[in-house]
């Protein structure tokens, strides 16, 4: 029975001392996992514009690369510019990025949304009749002109440049036919002329260029342009860039180019940032007609404000875990990293604290005694031989029965048998003043 009893103290004292330790690491882990961010999600959505255009054969490329990291792409095509960037700030309609041409997005987009990289140049392509005078903008009033389908990047940039220019629909025969349709209607001579937003490696830049009796307005203005429109860059597209040997085109020509962005809605996932961008550069670094190797993707050009974590994957390169391990691996090791927080800041603390508090609320019950007999002496130095004997010895009685319900374990069992023989002198000194 008595073992029993040693055996219920001393587990006592064990347990509430173990589960009190265990609850605060517990609350420091339940607080860090408030700062953990979910998991990132395994299928995204993004808007590709028209079918058949060339942000659909990016996309492309980017959902293969995705695809190797665990990252379903799901494309939806839409019929342009603007109505991919409504249905990106649309929180509803479940779209997380899109590729949007510089010129288009207003200042109300950038609410919602943040621009990752410029991924690429897209000059704009004024193809005329041969035979016409066209060396400006303004030389288009009153000619038959195909600007692009409306809510089109395409549309909505060339309906800038023309309005600058002094041209519009109540003095020019503008219409909205999709490019490849306005092309074949140039080349049949059904157009006067065509404006085009692209990269030069599009089938249907090249087509155009090599077509016999179509010309290729050189923006003579384009460093005004540039100042005027932020978003366009004066380039030039070297004379024999399409083909050497028949010296397409015969001259260097002069054009002005917006880029196309990389957009994403402001509440995606972190860890999407660095695999966005790492993809991204695998299918946009490389040299092309327009830019160097290693030029894009790029921080300059965007319309909608970079993303802070782009801008520093885009300066640094990928972080250290996204370097060297596999995407959801290092998105579950950055999590964990997170709770290694409470266990520099509370386990460590919990472990060393936790023997000392364990042993204080052994020997405290030692040192209540100690208090009371320190009492009783101190009256003895105080009174001597004036002090009621007997009813000292009964006060010492008491305490030595206490002392003797104490059970403790065997690591501080010297302390009780160190108070009991206190109590023996306290008696020794007791009967010697009697």
């Amino acid at each position: 029975m008595v073992a029993k009893n040693w055996f219920r103290w001393a587990s006592l004292d064990f347990w509430l001392t173990l589960a009190s330790a265990l609850a605060l690491i517990a609350l420091a882990f339940w607080v860090a996992s408030r700062f953990i961010t979910p998991a990132p999600p395994s299928r995204i959505v993004m808007t590709v514009g028209q079918e058949g255009g060339a942000y659909e054969g990016l996309a492309k490329d980017l959902q293969v690369l995705l695809a190797q990291s665990g990252i379903k792409l799901e494309l939806r095509t839409t019929r342009g510019a603007r109505e991919d960037l409504d249905l990106l700030t649309d929180p509803q309609a479940g779209v997380t990025l899109a590729v949007v041409q510089g010129g288009v997005a207003t200042e109300a987009d950038g609410n919602d949304l943040m621009s990752l990289a410029a991924l690429y140049r897209e000059p704009v392509w004024v193809f005329y009749r041969q035979g016409l005078k066209v060396d400006r903008l303004s030389s288009l009033k009153g000619r038959a002109l195909s600007i692009g389908p409306a809510g089109s990047g395409v549309r909505t940039l060339s309906a800038q440049l023309l309005k600058a220019n002094g041209v519009d629909d109540s003095n020019t025969r503008l219409a909205d036919w999709p490019s490849d349709e306005a092309a074949q209607r140039l080349i049949d001579r059904k157009l006067d002329a065509i404006m085009v937003v692209g990269a030069p490696e599009s089938n249907l830049i090249h087509r155009l260029m090599s077509q016999g009796g179509i010309r290729l307005m050189d923006f003579a203005q384009a460093e005004a342009y540039s100042h005027q429109f932020p978003f366009l860059a004066r380039i030039v597209l070297p004379m024999g860039s399409f083909d050497l040997v028949r010296n397409i085109p015969d001259h260097d020509v002069t054009l002005v180019a917006p880029t196309a962005n990389l957009v994403v809605r402001d509440d995606i996932h972190p860890a999407l940032i660095d695999l966005l961008m790492e993809v991204a550069t695998d299918v946009t670094s490389d040299a092309s007609m327009l830019h160097r190797e290693g030029e894009f993707p790029s921080p300059k050009g965007v319309d909608i404000p970079l993303s802070d974590d782009a801008a520093r994957y885009m300066k640094n390169g990928p972080s250290f875990l996204h370097k060297y391990l596999p995407f959801w691996i290092a998105v579950w090791a950055d999590r964990l990293l997170v709770l290694l927080i409470p266990i520099v800041a509370v386990l460590l603390p919990v472990m060393r604290l936790a023997p000392a508090a364990y042993a204080w609320r052994v020997k405290s019950r030692i040192y209540r005694w100690y208090g009371r007999l320190k009492q009783l002496e101190y009256e003895l130095d105080l009174e001597g031989s004036q002090l009621d004997a007997a009813g000292a010895m009964a006060r010492l009685d008491d305490i030595e029965r206490g002392v003797s319900g104490i059970r403790t374990p065997l690591a501080f069992s010297e302390n009780l048998y160190n108070l009991r023989a206190h109590i023996e002198l306290v008696r020794h000194r007791l009967r010697k003043a009697a």
